[in-house]
């Protein structure tokens, strides 16, 4: 029926995703992205490296998973070359965390590399559509495609693509998000994939261990980023070895004790300051955010929606009102913590995605 350009990660989402898209009679074209950062070596063949432990989305292992799981379906499957792009999205990584916020590299991979380079190369090939195996849905609301939720919500994955062009979305196909992970699960030993009880990644790709403050020091060497953790009323309660460790309303690792609960308020990268609070201190009213991406008509007048500040938080109640072109106000109609400059804001009107952008300052409630 159509060409399209799948991006295969080796992991049993997208690779099951291949053979939906088969099913349906595309003809599929499986890409894998290199970033380069782990190893620089060849792609591996099939059977030269074993089942990798962890799904991931770069490393070798994933490769030849992916590769293998090409072959079993007969499908053209290709790596491209991505290093300098990653390099990217590393060092925006890091700079975001010494500017004292918490970075989310899995939405500008997304918005750069999946749903921007790769259209690219469809382009080059002659191809329709990309694929990927999200957990969210393309769907027609009004004759227009619209970004919506997943079936299985545990799952949904729609909260890390707000950032695609709005433009693009008749050109992407999502064909996991229309089922649950157990039944993508049961497909892939179905159609007899080696990925099919692959575990899911908890990592970001290129941290497998999950010491991002390993990757900062080894990005920036012998910058200085140890301080003090003080209370909101400035008292000194401890130190700590970096402050790239917190994020906002972290509550465990402070290394500090207190008769109540305490959590990050509020990072200070020029003093080197954590500050910690109450759970009534941590309460935010509202946050402003900037670069905007809509995928509707972007809205001129205030909008009652709810909006989600981290990817695995519930949506929360809010007015969003409308800056300029690229800033919008959000307004909670309840005390929302753990709200993160850095984070993004994504506003939904039930399963479908309206747009967000990225939180640049909180207001206290």
């Amino acid at each position: 029926m159509a060409r399209v350009v799948l991006a295969m990660s080796g992991g049993v989402d997208s690779s099951t995703a291949a053979g939906l898209l088969l099913e349906a009679g595309h003809e599929v074209v499986g890409l894998f992205m290199r970033h380069g950062i782990e190893s620089s070596c060849r792609l591996p063949q099939e059977g030269t490296l074993p089942i990798a432990k962890k799904q991931g989305c770069c490393s070798a292992a994933d490769a030849a998973d992916a590769r293998a799981v090409a072959q079993r379906l007969k499908i053209p499957f290709y790596a491209l070359n991505f290093e300098e792009e990653f390099g990217t999205i590393v060092e925006y990584f890091v700079d975001t965390y010494l500017a004292g916020r918490t970075p989310n590299p899995c939405i500008v991979c997304n918005n750069d590399l999946k749903f921007g380079k790769l259209f690219e190369y469809a382009d080059s090939i002659g191809a329709e559509y990309v694929a990927t195996g999200h957990y969210a849905r393309i769907v027609s609301e009004n004759g227009e495609p619209a970004l919506c939720c997943g079936r299985d919500a545990a799952k949904d994955q729609s909260y890390v693509l707000f950032g695609i062009r709005r433009e693009r979305l008749s050109r992407i196909m999502l064909p996991v998000g229309d089922y649950t992970k157990a039944e993508i699960r049961a497909r892939a030993e179905q159609l007899g994939l080696r990925v099919a009880d692959k575990p899911d990644s908890q990592e970001i790709c290129f941290v497998p261990d999950q010491d991002h403050a390993r990757v900062i020091r080894e990005a920036r060497p012998g910058r200085n980023t140890a301080g003090e953790i003080v209370t909101t009323d400035g008292e000194v309660v401890g130190r700590h070895d970096g402050y790239e460790r917190f994020t906002i309303g972290q509550r465990k690792g402070l290394g500090i004790a207190f008769g109540e609960p305490r959590y990050v308020v509020r990072i200070e990268p020029e003093t080197r300051r954590v500050v910690v609070g109450t759970r009534n201190e941590l309460a935010c009213r509202g946050l402003t955010a900037v670069h905007a991406n809509w995928l509707i008509d972007p809205p001129t007048e205030p909008i009652e929606c709810a909006v989600k500040i981290r990817y695995r938080s519930r949506a929360v109640a809010a007015v969003v009102e409308p800056l300029d072109e690229t800033r919008f106000h959000v307004r909670f109609a309840e005390p929302c913590h753990g709200v993160a400059p850095g984070q993004a804001a994504v506003c939904y009107r039930e399963n479908r995605v309206l747009g967000g952008g990225w939180i640049d300052s909180t207001e206290p409630a």
